[in-house]
């Protein structure tokens, strides 16, 4: 039987270390696959070597054979856009920051299929109306929401005619609603021509069906149908993997006590003379858990920056029930090494700030204990260990200096799935130990039902949503 893609024995090796132990699958139009793994699994690597796009650094070995014809890096490469297309991570760093995106398209179809200007006008309008984003077509990338960014990104991929998609991380960092477009976007896509998604979506996995290979550091460790595989999972880290999914998670259990921390009064904000969001109104509660989602660029990082202090409202009052005192309105970050200098211990830096806010270092076993961080990790600098490691660290520093308010912004947005639920998970409950109230920042709206008291939708309260909403009311 003849396939789009044959690949046999593929790996990845950067000298005489193996990143990608040796691969084997093969693809056809009408059935998706995917490839699932957390961050660091060698997908990346894969897809790299599918369009010869390795770095010198690394080689790979095995055969690839397209439509039963064994191709080499340089023939491989020569299949860009005519016949293979790349939809990147991050697509606004794929897309031109200073060409609106019409005329991104329009290259596509001006350069690359030889069309007229008027034709590849005509073309590049069809296409975005294809998309319900006729009316983008002067936008720049800045001023798009990831997910009409990760569209355009398609189109321009796409333009030329490629039947293989292969698309890296395509919902990374995008809320649930756009998550959904996207897939959507996808299956269509696996339905005319051949798709290859690499992913830690365990939801987009599903959605797509197919064929899936799931990963773990460079190996493969399950594969088969996609839904099969999903609803049987047979290793222990795919199961672990599925288990992280919010969809899984259970549901927080409500505080019994409402004991208010602060108020948020018909709050504005705006930004760059731009208004970000109009009269939000928001109790949080002594040792509650409140989650902040909506779109990017809808204020909520700005919403942070008001409750700390740092930015002044445009109109409206932040009012705080109870004393909070210095170092008690905290934050974490999404990075978490660029929270710390990367050349001094762990332990020293708990120890200055110690000197500077008098708790007590007895805390600081038992607390590392529950975040399951081994205390010689003390001796080692952040840039010695993991990511998901010092994200915790952060929390233990954090929580050392009892907060009231603590403001987690995106926190495991560098995280694998499984470290980011377990991490999710630990801070949720230790600030409720703690009594410290934790709002956290983020874009995935079912983990953040699981894991809060109570969510609030920024996108909601946007000057266009309340205009929408006052234009139905007159005219109900």
């Amino acid at each position: 039987m003849s396939h789009l893609i044959r690949v046999e024995s593929l790996s990845v090796s950067a000298g005489e270390q193996v990143l990608v132990e040796p691969v084997s699958f093969t693809l056809d139009k009408g059935k998706p696959l995917t490839i699932l793994g957390e961050t660091g699994a060698g997908k990346s690597l894969i897809a790299a070597a599918l369009t010869g796009t390795l770095p010198k650094e690394l080689s790979a070995s095995g055969q690839i054979y397209l439509e039963e014809r064994l191709v080499s890096d340089t023939e491989l490469q020569q299949t860009w856009g005519k016949q293979i297309a790349l939809l990147p991570q991050e697509p606004w760093l794929a897309l031109d920051p200073i060409m609106p995106v019409h005329k991104q398209i329009e290259e596509v179809h001006s350069l690359v299929n030889g069309e007229k200007a008027s034709s590849a006008q005509s073309l590049t309008q069809q296409a975005l109306q294809s998309m319900n984003l006729g009316y983008a077509k002067a936008k720049y990338p800045f001023q798009l929401s990831g997910g009409m960014a990760q569209r355009i990104a398609y189109l321009c991929a796409t333009q030329a005619g490629g039947e293989l998609l292969l698309a890296d991380e395509p919902t990374k960092g995008l809320d649930r609603t756009h998550c959904h477009i996207v897939g959507n976007m996808l299956a269509e896509h696996g339905k005319l021509g051949a798709l290859i998604t690499i992913t830690h979506d365990i939801e987009l996995a599903e959605g797509l069906g197919g064929d899936i290979i799931v990963m773990k550091q460079g190996t493969v460790v399950e594969s088969g149908e996609a839904r099969e595989v999903i609803a049987n999972p047979v290793s222990d880290y795919t199961k672990a993997l599925i288990a992280s999914n919010p969809k899984y998670w259970p549901k927080r259990q409500p505080a019994l006590e409402a004991n208010p921390l602060l108020s948020v009064e018909r709050l504005s904000l705006r930004r760059n003379r731009s208004t970000l969001f109009e009269r939000l109104s928001l109790t949080v509660n002594q040792g509650e858990v409140v989650g902040i989602c909506g779109q990017s660029g809808c204020g909520k990082t700005s919403l942070a920056d008001a409750l700390l202090g740092l930015l002044a409202p445009a109109s409206g009052e932040i009012v705080f029930h109870q004393p909070v005192g210095i170092g008690q309105k905290l934050k974490l970050y999404q990075d978490p090494p660029s929270a710390f200098p990367s050349h001094i211990r762990l332990g020293g830096l708990l120890e200055d700030l110690q000197t500077i806010h008098r708790f007590d270092m007895a805390e600081v076993a038992p607390l590392m204990a529950k975040l399951k961080l081994d205390l010689s990790l003390l001796q080692r600098t952040p840039r010695q260990i993991s990511g998901g490691e010092l994200q915790r660290f952060a929390i233990l520093r954090a929580l050392l200096m009892k907060p009231k308010l603590l403001i987690a912004d995106e926190p495991t947005s560098r995280l694998d799935p499984i470290t980011a639920a377990e991490t999710l998970h630990l801070l949720a409950s230790l600030a409720t130990e703690q009594q410290c109230s934790l709002i956290i920042i983020g874009h995935d709206e079912v983990a953040l039902e699981k894991l809060s008291d109570k969510v609030v939708n920024l996108h909601q309260f946007s000057p266009q949503k309340l205009a929408e909403t006052t234009t139905i009311q007159a005219s109900a």
